[in-house]
């Protein structure tokens, strides 16, 4: 008879090692979120939008608070949730960056004045019950009446989804600059990306091509996670493990051949790169832009583009330092390629938020300059870069959703001749942000343009700041065309309007127009938190 063979004992499974203090902005961010859609799943629709608008203001300044009370401990850089984050001086300054630009980009999703009834509605029905001009319902005695989150006994014209999708997108963004392997990342690019896609295609108006940007956005973005998954698959296959710090010792110390290695980071930076918006692998940006409703376009163009730099510089540094001479060069052709596009193919746009987009494409070639200096410097420089241009995006998006008709955005350049007559205060700050992008002095986009240049000339890359600067010159033309057109031509008598804002949109212009220029006279303090660390694996 055969003995019983028992099976050996079995190891339990132990919990990672998770550092609650550390990572407190993360997963109250991501509490809110799972709050906000169970709001959305009992609570009576008319009661959701303000308390969908206070439940997501307030994580935002929850976790802000929490930021700003680890931060100023001066704390060392901790690996937590396993390895799988990595919270050091840069995750830290790249989180505040997303939370900070994340308020006024809620504030502009949120406002109800500017878009009567809102920019969101979920279907063509709810927008045939609002009234022609698209505004909100108006009865046979002409009393006004606000049904933008509606009431017990009639149905809502705005949707209050995208709050969650914001605080889910947002994150996702803080999850991958902070992630320290590769899978954690690409699980935080999936957070991050699929509730862009669905916010894009929920504009009320131009409801066709609203969507048409959100399955573009969603079909590019999928290949572009492909191309980053396989990259995954080739550096796991070279290195053994998909941790950065891993990949950077197996290149640093292995007689393997690189061909993986360079095949697997090529195949990350198509990924990265797309999410940055960075030329050749922009298509997807300028009919994303004009198409999203324009508070979706203000968060995706301030918010996404911080997340996708910030993974593409802790890849840079932390994975694949060792082997700064063999990338750098392929990285120059990119970021030239990136220039270019964006400078010269904006010349050529009618509609404002296009041109925006492929202005954006070129400053994202900017910025790739101080992720290629490997050096403290360039590392304040991009960050302050992220930071600065995140701001006078999301302010001039709002006021890009001031100008109006009756079709709703005046988004066609002509229609901005002669605005500085009709409205001075907003044709000002337009012109004011406008210097900014294009880089000129005691503004922001001057500050962060000169400390990334001068990073990456610092490191060797004196030809490429060159480009750069003929570059910036080419932008300011289209930049300057639209301040040549508010002060300089006639208004059309059937011209635009441009709307009263609201407190939320008011509030948002300010802080964006108010960063824009304290960052520009005051760099300083903001520097030197960008350059308290580097990043670490």
């Amino acid at each position: 008879m055969s003995s019983l063979v028992l099976p050996a004992q079995v190891a339990p499974i132990e919990m990672p090692a998770v550092d609650w203090a550390a990572t407190a902005p993360l997963w109250i961010v991501f509490a809110g979120a799972c709050v906000s859609v169970l709001l959305e799943a009992f609570l009576p629709r008319h009661q959701r939008w303000p308390v969908q608008v206070v439940l997501t203001g307030l994580t935002l300044v929850a976790a802000l608070v929490a930021l700003a009370g680890y931060a100023l401990g001066s704390p060392a850089a901790v690996l937590t949730f396993g390895t799988a984050l990595s919270v050091d001086a840069p995750s830290l300054f790249l989180w505040g960056t997303l939370i900070v630009l994340a308020i006024p980009s809620l504030l502009l999703i949120a406002d109800r004045s500017v878009e009567p009834g809102g920019v969101f509605v979920a279907s063509a029905a709810e927008r045939a019950a609002v009234r022609a001009g698209g505004g909100p319902a108006t009865p046979a005695g002409g009393e006004h009446v606000d049904r933008s989150y509606g009431a017990p006994d009639e149905t809502p014209t705005m949707q209050t989804e995208p709050f969650p999708f914001v605080l889910f997108a947002l994150g996702g963004m803080m999850a991958f600059v902070a992630a320290n392997d590769l899978l954690t990342m690409f699980i935080a690019l999936e957070v991050l990306s699929l509730p862009l896609y669905l916010m894009c295609g929920l504009a009320r108006r131009r409801r066709l091509l609203s969507q048409e940007s959100a399955v573009k956005y969603f079909l590019l973005g999928a290949f572009g996670s492909a191309f980053f998954l396989y990259g995954i698959a080739l550096l796991y296959g070279y290195a053994g493990s998909v941790r950065l710090s891993a990949i950077s010792q197996a290149a640093a110390g292995t007689l393997a051949s690189d061909t993986l290695l360079f095949a697997g980071l090529a195949l990350l930076l198509v990924g990265l790169l797309f999410k940055g918006s960075v030329a050749p692998f922009h298509t997807w940006t300028p009919d994303v832009y004009q198409g999203a409703p324009t508070p979706v376009t203000a968060f995706m163009a301030a918010c996404t583009k911080v997340a996708a730099f910030g993974a593409i510089a802790r890849v840079l540094y932390v994975g694949f330092g060792s082997t700064v001479w063999e990338w750098r060069g392929v990285l120059w052709v990119v970021a030239v390629v990136s220039m270019v596009v964006g400078a010269v193919l904006g010349l050529t746009q009618t509609d404002v938020k296009r041109m925006i987009a492929y202005s954006s494409i070129a400053h994202a070639g900017f910025i790739l300059l101080g992720a290629m200096a490997l050096t403290p410097e360039g590392t304040s420089g991009l960050m302050f870069y992220l930071l600065a241009y995140g701001f006078t995006t999301v302010a001039v998006f709002g006021i890009v959703s001031l100008v109006r008709t009756g079709d709703g955005e005046a988004s066609d350049l002509a229609a901005w001749a002669g605005l500085a007559k009709r409205s001075p205060l907003v044709a000002g700050i337009m012109t004011f942000l406008l210097l900014a992008l294009a880089g000129i002095p005691l503004t922001s986009g001057f500050t962060a343009k000169f400390a990334v240049f001068s990073a990456a000339s610092a490191d060797g890359m004196v030809p490429l700041v060159v480009i750069a600067l003929v570059a910036s010159a080419v932008a300011a033309f289209f930049y300057l065309r639209i301040v040549v057109l508010m002060y300089f031509r006639e208004p059309a008598e059937d011209g635009p309007a441009v709307v009263v804002p609201g407190a939320f949109t008011t509030v948002a212009i300010t802080l964006g127009t108010l960063a824009t220029l304290v960052l520009g006279i005051l760099p300083t303090p903001v520097l030197e938190w960008a350059a308290s660390g580097a990043f670490s694996g």
